[in-house]
């Protein structure tokens, strides 16, 4: 009997937190999952009762590796109190995980790294590839997390923002090496979906759909990237819109307006646009301003001052502009744009180079750096 590897990557955290309540510590406990799941993909025949029998194996894998003279009574102690095999509870302990690996004693990288082993169920290799750095140096990463986490009991309470954060740094990942990223942080997003009453994590969800359906038109086939402006609308993908919008919808229709809630719901009026001219640019200063009230954060308002930009006019975008921190991320490029928008060709060109050389990604130092060839090529208008 076969099984689907997303319904093993959908036992993994279960498996783990069954363990947990029984007693093993976070970091033993998966890596006997991790052993039990290699013992299982192996098998000739796969079990009747995939979850039951993980949790069998993992937990006598679990006791074998503590046996030793100092560990032995606590060994028997486990032993003595060991279930019967057979039908394991139903109970899903993925939401617990969800906290645990996002506990705020750990780095944000690390949290993602731990996120994606033991509630995503990818492989270190995976992971490492993911992220484009050595297996080895990922599975110190995650060694190092799950030492820190393993003090922490199950059933403390989390928070969930943290979990939302270390799911949106998933997804802003993207994609490399054989693993999306970006679906995989759509697929957790999902399970917590399932099991939070919270409107932004579903406004998370949408704001994931929502991105995720323009992908497809973001960059060419020789991985340029695509402005949102140019982007061929009809590559978007409008089931994956139209679910983000339902889904949108319901969670703001709970009246508890998060961050979440109106990035989706920005997105939502891009995608609701025919075409760039047809862009409510005004409703998206007002939710930038909601943004802005919600996060006081600099790339909110630079954000809003390019969007003011478009509502009324590259000069009333220049002055919210000024208004931002300069050291803020992207604000030589924005500068640039609206620069250009405004028709000072020769401080666009310069700006656009000055962004360039401080551009981080390869993708965008090679656009910022096309935008200034162009203005400084092409004959004045």
């Amino acid at each position: 009997m076969s099984i689907a590897p997303e319904h093993l990557r959908d036992l993994i955290p279960e498996v783990i937190g069954v363990l947990v309540r029984r007693g093993a510590d976070f970091a033993s406990a998966e890596d006997a999952v991790q052993e039990a799941l290699v013992q299982l993909l192996t098998a000739t025949d796969g079990p009747r009762d995939a979850k039951g029998w993980l949790v069998t194996v993992a937990w006598r894998k679990f006791l074998d590796a503590t046996r030793s003279e100092s560990a032995r009574r606590a060994r028997e102690l486990r032993q003595e109190t060991e279930p019967e095999p057979g039908p394991v509870s139903g109970t899903d302990e993925t939401l617990q995980l969800y906290f645990l690996c996002a506990h705020p004693s750990l780095t944000p990288t690390s949290a993602v790294a731990l996120t994606l082993r033991a509630v995503g169920g990818l492989t270190t290799r995976q992971i490492a590839e993911a992220y484009l750095v050595p297996e080895s140096t990922m599975a110190q990463r995650i060694s190092r997390a799950k030492r820190t986490v393993g003090e922490h009991a199950l059933d403390t309470p989390g928070d969930v923002s943290v979990v939302l954060r270390v799911l949106y740094l998933v997804f802003n990942e993207g994609y490399s090496g054989d693993v999306d990223l970006a679906a995989e942080a759509i697929r957790l997003t999902r399970r917590l979906a399932a099991g939070v009453d919270e409107p932004e994590v579903h406004g998370l969800l949408a704001l994931m759909l929502l991105h995720h359906a323009r992908r497809a038109a973001r960059t060419t086939p020789d991985g340029a990237l695509v402005p949102l402006a140019e982007q061929d609308r009809s590559r978007w993908d409008t089931a994956r819109i139209a679910e983000g919008v339902d889904v949108l919808q319901a969670a703001l229709a709970r009246d508890r307006l998060g961050e979440y809630q109106a990035q989706a719901a920005v997105a939502a009026l891009h995608a609701d646009a025919l075409d760039a001219a047809e862009t409510d640019w005004p409703q998206i200063v007002e939710w930038y301003d909601e943004l802005a009230a919600l996060t006081d954060s600099p790339v909110v308002r630079l954000n809003r001052a390019v969007a003011v930009g478009e509502a009324d006019g590259a000069l009333a975008g220049l002055a919210a502009l000024a208004q931002v921190d300069p050291t803020t991320p992207r604000h030589t490029a924005a500068a640039a744009y609206l620069h250009e928008r405004a028709g000072d060709r020769t401080t666009a060109a310069r700006l656009y180079a000055d962004a360039a050389r401080a551009a981080t990604n390869q993708a965008e130092v090679n656009h910022l750096t096309r935008q200034a060839a162009r203005l400084n090529w092409s004959p004045s208008a």
